[in-house]
C-alpha cells in the first residue's frame, strides 16, 4: 500500500508535461536536472536549520517536482542510462539524509523552552534519517538480486509530501510541535516500510529455504 495512489501520480504527471515539454525544447540533459534538485534540497535543509522552517517546505516541495522531471525527460529524449540511475538514486540518498539533519540541527539551535520535546526530537530526527536511508537500501539491495521492490508505506514521494506541504503551511507550529509530529510519524511509517520489503524480498525469494545470496559490503 502507498499513501499516494496511483490517480494522484497520473495526474501530476499530467500538469508537469508542458514543463517537460519546455525542457525537452530547451536541451537540458537529465543530470543537470538531478543537480538542480539536490541544490534545492539541500537549501531546503539549510532552511529547516536556521529556523525557516516555512521556506523549507516550499523548497522541499519544489525539489520533489524537480526530482521527477529528471526521470521524464531522460525517458523523452532516449537517455535512460544506467549511469544516471545511478546518480539520480545516490543525490536523492544525500538530500534525504540532509533533511533531517537540517531538522535536527533546528532543533538543537532552538533556545531552551521554545520547542517542546527539544531532546526527543533531535533523537527522532536522527532516526528519521537511518530509516529514510535504509527504505531505499532495502529497494536498491532488492533490485540488485533481480527483485523489483517499490512495496513499502512511504517511499521518497510520500516524505516529500507529508514534510513538504504541512510545514509550508504551518511551519514548525506551536512549540514546534507540527514539526516534531512529522517527524515522528515519518520515521515510524519509515519502519513499517522497512519491514514491508524485508517481509516481501522475504516471500519472493523464499526466505532460508533459498540458496544464500552473494553478501554485499
Amino acid at each position: 500500500m502507498k499513501l499516494i495512489a496511483k490517480p494522484v501520480e497520473r495526474a501530476f504527471r499530467v500538469v508537469t508535461q508542458p514543463v517537460v515539454d519546455r525542457l525537452l525544447r530547451a536541451g537540458v540533459r537529465p543530470n543537470a536536472i538531478t543537480t538542480l534538485g539536490t541544490l534545492i534540497v539541500v537549501a531546503s535543509a539549510l532552511a529547516y536549520g536556521l529556523g525557516r522552517v516555512r521556506l523549507g517546505g516550499v523548497l522541499y516541495l519544489v525539489s520533489g517536482v524537480v526530482d521527477t522531471l529528471d526521470g521524464a525527460v531522460a525517458r523523452a529524449r532516449g537517455e535512460v542510462t544506467r549511469f544516471g540511475a545511478f546518480y539520480d538514486s545516490t543525490l536523492d540518498r544525500l538530500g534525504d539524509g540532509a533533511t533531517f539533519m537540517g531538522i535536527a540541527v533546528f532543533y538543537l539551535r532552538a533556545p531552551a523552552g521554545t520547542v517542546a520535546y527539544g531532546d526527543l526530537a533531535i533523537i527522532i530526527s536522527m532516526t528519521a534519517i537511518v530509516t529514510s536511508l535504509v527504505v531505499s537500501y532495502a529497494r536498491a539491495r532488492a533490485e540488485g538480486l533481480g527483485i523489483d521492490c517499490r512495496v513499502g508505506l512511504v517511499q521518497r514521494a510520500e516524505r516529500i509530501v507529508l514534510l513538504g506541504l504541512p510545514t509550508a503551511i504551518g511551519g514548525a507550529g506551536p512549540d514546534g510541535l507540527l514539526l516534531f509530529w512529522i517527524v515522528s510519524i515519518l520515521a515510524l511509517a519509515s519502519v513499517v516500510t522497512i519491514v514491508q520489503r524485508i517481509v516481501y524480498v522475504y516471500r519472493v525469494t523464499g526466505g532460508a529455504s533459498a540458496p544464500d545470496a552473494p553478501k554485499g559490503s
